[in-house]
């Protein structure tokens, strides 16, 4: 699949369900574990929904909602206003699954699954869950949450949530995993992930960019489709990173927020950064003081 611009990002579209914001299968993107779907729900209101063979995350990004299903109920999930007011709350569950949604207030949330043959308990995952990391340095500082990371008892999905200040770079220096790789020990140096971005930014009107590129490492770039592509992102669009570097920058006066999930060829975030850019790191001075963007437990943070 040749990728650009134009199908590297998917905004939010008037769909036959107006509980939808956006979504995203395989086989748009491309690829072959992760879909994606962002829903809002007035109180009230429900959503169903049915998978086999496919592990599921329900990220709540605002709002309260019941979770009803087949491997439990997560009653009350949920307790910030918007992304930018405080930590996540989450629910995993395993292949199989059937679940009702209800929302108690008015709400948003992602649900994110990719195909699983393993099954692994479901669990519900609360604001005192989250372990909350300080990245980067200078203006390449950035938040980031702890949502179902590395080690989580889970096949594929690994989801995260980042937070970019006001004129700071995140998911920098460059760095991809588009390559399982491992070394003559059979030590992971590189995972194959699929990914996406789900954007949120604090005033309307804001917007930010990524770039999504390749180099010659990458299985595209060697079959002869390289991709080399700045992105404008706006609130709600959806970012995909099929292969290649993926850096993000956020304009002055406003806070990037996305929603990270990624699935593939292991539960690890092994990665190879670009080395061209990797001098950067030892310039770094202090960290930024804006973040966390909202309070955190210190005893929560790393």
């Amino acid at each position: 699949m040749k990728y650009s611009a134009e199908n590297l990002i998917i905004h939010p579209f008037t769909s036959a369900d107006p509980q939808v914001i956006l979504e995203l299968d395989p086989a748009t993107a491309g690829w072959e574990y992760l879909h994606f779907r962002s829903m809002r729900l007035s109180k009230g209101q429900k959503w169903a929904f049915s998978i086999d063979g496919a592990e599921i995350a329900l990220v709540v990004l605002s709002g309260t909602l019941d979770v009803i299903s087949n491997h439990g109920n997560f009653l009350a999930l949920g307790k910030r206003a918007s992304v930018f007011e405080g930590l996540p709350e989450a629910v995993y569950l395993p292949a199989n699954s059937h679940l009702e949604v209800s929302a108690l207030l008015d709400s948003e949330f992602a649900v994110a699954w990719a195909s699983a043959e393993q099954h692994f308990p479901a669990r519900r995952i609360q604001q005192e869950d989250i372990v909350t990391e300080i990245r980067g340095g200078d203006n390449v500082t950035r938040q980031i949450n702890r949502i179902i990371p590395p080690g989580f008892g889970c096949q594929r999905l690994i989801v995260v949530e980042v937070y970019t200040p006001s004129g700071n770079w995140s998911s920098y220096p460059p760095h991809k995993h588009d390559v399982h790789r491992v070394n003559e020990r059979g030590e992971l140096l590189e995972a194959d992930l699929e990914e996406v971005y789900y954007y949120k930014i604090n005033r309307p009107e804001g917007y930010a960019y990524q770039r999504v590129y390749t180099d010659e490492h990458s299985p595209l770039h060697q079959a002869g489709y390289p991709i080399d592509a700045l992105l404008l992102v706006q609130d709600n669009d959806l970012v995909l990173v099929p292969e290649g570097y993926h850096p993000v920058v956020s304009p002055p006066g406003y806070i990037t927020y996305y929603l990270n999930v990624l699935a593939g060829s292991a539960q690890q975030l092994t990665s190879f950064d670009d080395p061209r850019y990797q001098w950067v790191m030892d310039t770094y001075r202090s960290k930024d003081g804006r973040v966390p963007v909202y309070p955190v437990n210190p005893q929560r943070m790393v």
